[in-house]
């Protein structure tokens, strides 16, 4: 339990914080009712992001005690403060052509109005955040050097397909081009532009990871740093948790409109979701639950998918995170059918 010791203080920071602010602002019955919604959203983020986390510990598992500390620190204080709360203000300032002191303001004051600002814009964050997903499960599924494959020969051939070269941006354009359906006429050109800023950002950390490995084997200063952390990892984790992110927060806006609990409800998830991610590279689960892996990037390559009907139906955010549940769970079955036939074997 030591790895959640500091979740479990946040969360209980937070959930001060949530019975203080309700009770300021109607009494006992405000206390205990943001209580309960920020514990709520919690359970949800967590339920939401723990295909996250097992994504998260396949890269973080090659990381210093340093880059793993920095991560859960620095890291936490970017999907906290930056992605459940600034990242939300900054879309409906630019929508709203208002300062960010004025949508803080009108999210304290009209939450109304600013959930309406930001579920208008739902179609952009979901294009962008689906493309960027997608990248990460097609760039799994498509590895023609992954010696492990859990649907056997069928995935065995999908991943031979790895070879072509730039094979997943291709799909991944197509898919973005057959999503313009979705939407309507006058959505299409920010949708596109927003999906390609998505593809762009994950070939752009991609190549900048692979620059500094380059420069690792030679030796420099960079290859260093790299080397204790992963500069480039880093980038990554925290754009895959902003996909992850902003879609928890839309979702959050169906349970309540007060932005303070959502923030405060949301942290505690982020930090129990950094946490779990921590144990399991510790804890060697990866290498123990050989199908985890894959059962939490197939999750996200249906979350993706998901993000991008959420353009035009209305999906409940219940359902996202069964399946997510679902995956995790049957690779977990897999995985000890694997290490049993394993034992046999050696037996």
């Amino acid at each position: 339990m030591k790895h959640f010791k500091m979740s479990f203080i946040v969360a209980a920071l937070c959930l001060a914080a949530a019975a203080w602010w309700g009770y300021a602002h109607a009494g006992l019955a405000g206390a205990l009712s943001g209580l309960g919604i920020a514990a709520i959203l919690a359970v949800m983020e967590v339920s939401l992001s723990f295909d996250n986390a097992v994504v998260n510990a396949s890269v973080l598992k090659t990381w210093d005690a340093f880059w793993q500390k920095l991560f859960l620190g620095v890291g936490i204080v970017i999907a906290v403060f930056g992605m459940r709360l600034l990242f939300p203000l900054v879309i409906v300032a630019g929508a709203a052509n208002l300062g960010l002191m004025e949508v803080w303001n009108l999210a304290l004051s009209d939450p109304q109005a600013y959930s309406a600002h930001l579920s208008a814009h739902h179609a952009e964050v979901a294009a962008f955040g689906g493309m960027f997903l997608l990248l990460v499960f097609l760039n799994f599924l498509l590895d023609s050097d992954k010696e492990l494959h859990w649907l056997g020969h069928v995935e065995e051939k999908l991943g031979s397909l790895g070879k072509v070269s730039s094979i997943s941006v291709m799909i991944a354009l197509g898919t973005l081009m057959a999503s313009l359906g979705l939407v309507s006429e006058a959505q299409k050109m920010v949708v596109l532009m927003s999906g390609l800023w998505g593809i762009l950002i994950y070939v752009g950390v991609d190549a900048l990871s692979s620059l500094l490995e380059k420069e690792e084997e030679g030796g420099s200063n960079v290859g260093d740093m790299v080397k204790r952390g992963g500069i480039g990892a880093f980038l990554y984790l925290e754009v895959l948790d902003a996909s992850f992110s902003f879609d928890g927060v839309i979702g959050a806006f169906a349970i309540t409109t007060d932005v303070v609990i959502i923030m405060l409800g949301l942290a505690i998830g982020a930090m129990f979701v950094r946490s779990l991610t921590v144990y399991l590279v510790k804890q060697g689960t990866l290498d123990e639950f050989v199908y985890l892996e894959h059962g939490a990037h197939y999750a996200i390559g249906i979350l993706a998918l998901i993000m991008l009907a959420s353009m035009k139906f209305h999906i409940p955010e219940i359902f996202t995170g069964l399946v997510g549940v679902a995956f995790i769970g049957a690779s977990l079955w897999s995985s000890l059918r694997h290490r049993k036939a394993q034992r046999l074997a050696v037996a």
